[in-house]
């Protein structure tokens, strides 16, 4: 769940607690910049300074892009911008370097008994994918762990793993994009990463996030384990048959898994994020009904924040009196009030604080934008907060 960051209770924090937090921030960094030199530094020794230029400007220049349309799915409740980029930051460092490790720790293992070429087909087509998609999807534990009332959801659990996807893709990018250059072949090989399957790692890891997502919304413990196993399990079994058709069946058995299994797993995934999104809307629509009785929320607002069409003209009316922020900030609050209930009425609330003072701060939140929006849209100055 991702509160505006002047909420009251979010003041209320004590010393110790954002001691902590700064300091987990910090580490954190540190331990990515290390990390990532760390794979700068392979790359290097792989493709040389020359090859490591090219794979970084073929892997980062389209990644921007990539990060646009992955947080795309989530612009009613937008998650927490540090944890975002801790997921991509993870997927980027921490699991590219775990893989690497393990992957040809593996290969040679295999390779050492069974022939080299075995061995870097064990890598490939078996630890390969079970590798990567444990290392990719500690992150999200960790994020089920500590920070569960950010996933208020199955798009939420998407996002997340969209992000740390994107993470690992963007490395492995820069890899393969650099001992492509060596050969000659970075066109080719751009155009089958990065224009025919730039989403290939998030679409693998979104199985993951959907069983952590599933986890979250139930009440039986083994079914929390049924779902967290099996979306990492789906993950793997996709991953493997991704690179069992790249790597053993060739150019038809790929164009096959390509157009039978991953195009319409994509497609479903597009259609869960549709689903998805109008069940954040009828849960604000659901849980807000006491604003309106009260009379913190007119009808007529109420049935804007429901339905995504007349929040667009509402935020179009809002750019013509400079008010769009402000409008955004409200409906973002408003999203994040109906979760807090949600979680409350389903006893699914662990966060600081009782449920009733983060009720009462948003709230307040949603009256104090209010109070702006009207002034702006009347040409006065905001009211004092």
């Amino acid at each position: 769940m991702t509160a505006a960051p002047d909420l009251p209770f979010h003041r209320a924090t004590t010393g110790t607690v954002r001691a902590e937090s700064v300091a987990l921030k910090v580490g954190g960094a540190i331990g990515a910049v290390v990390l990532g030199l760390v794979v700068l530094v392979f790359v290097l020794g792989e493709a040389g300074p020359i090859g490591l230029a090219i794979g970084l400007f073929a892997a980062v220049l389209p990644a921007p892009l990539y990060l646009a349309l992955g947080l795309r799915i989530d612009r009613y409740e937008p998650e927490p911008v540090g944890m975002l980029l801790g997921a991509f930051a993870w997927g980027a460092t921490a699991a590219v370097v775990i893989a690497l490790v393990l992957n040809t720790a593996a290969g040679l293992i295999v390779g050492s008994s069974y022939g080299e070429q075995t061995g870097e087909l064990f890598a490939g087509n078996v630890s390969a994918p079970i590798v990567e998609e444990t290392a990719k999807a500690l992150v999200l534990l960790a994020i089920y762990r500590w920070r569960r009332n950010e996933l208020n959801g199955v798009l939420d659990g998407l996002v997340y793993a969209a992000m740390v996807g994107l993470g690992f893709a963007t490395t492995e990018n820069v890899l393969y994009y650099a001992r492509a250059a060596v050969e000659g072949q970075v066109t080719l090989v751009f155009v089958l990463r990065g224009v025919l399957s730039p989403f290939a790692h998030p679409v693998f890891t979104a199985m993951t996030g959907i069983g952590i997502a599933l986890a979250v919304q139930a009440r039986q413990p083994e079914v929390r384990v049924i779902a967290v196993v099996g979306g990492l399990l789906g993950a793997i079994a996709l991953h493997s048959l991704w690179n069992t058709s790249t790597g053993l069946l060739g150019g038809l058995g790929f164009l096959l898994a390509y157009l039978l299994v991953f195009v319409p797993v994509f497609v479903a995934i597009l259609v869960t994020v549709g689903y998805a999104r109008r069940r954040e809307l009828q849960t604000v629509g659901r849980e807000l009904r006491h604003e309106v009785r009260t009379g913190l929320l007119p009808a007529g607002e109420l049935a804007a924040l429901s339905s995504p069409t007349v929040r667009r003209h509402a935020l179009r009316r809002a750019r013509k009196v400079g008010a769009k922020g402000l409008r955004k900030r409200f409906h973002v609050t408003a999203t994040e009030l109906a979760f807090l209930r949600e979680q409350a009425h389903q006893g699914r609330y662990v966060g600081a604080g009782s449920p009733a003072e983060q009720d009462a701060a948003y709230q307040h939140e949603l009256r104090r934008l209010q109070e702006e929006l009207a002034a702006r849209a009347a040409g006065a100055p905001p009211p004092p907060p």
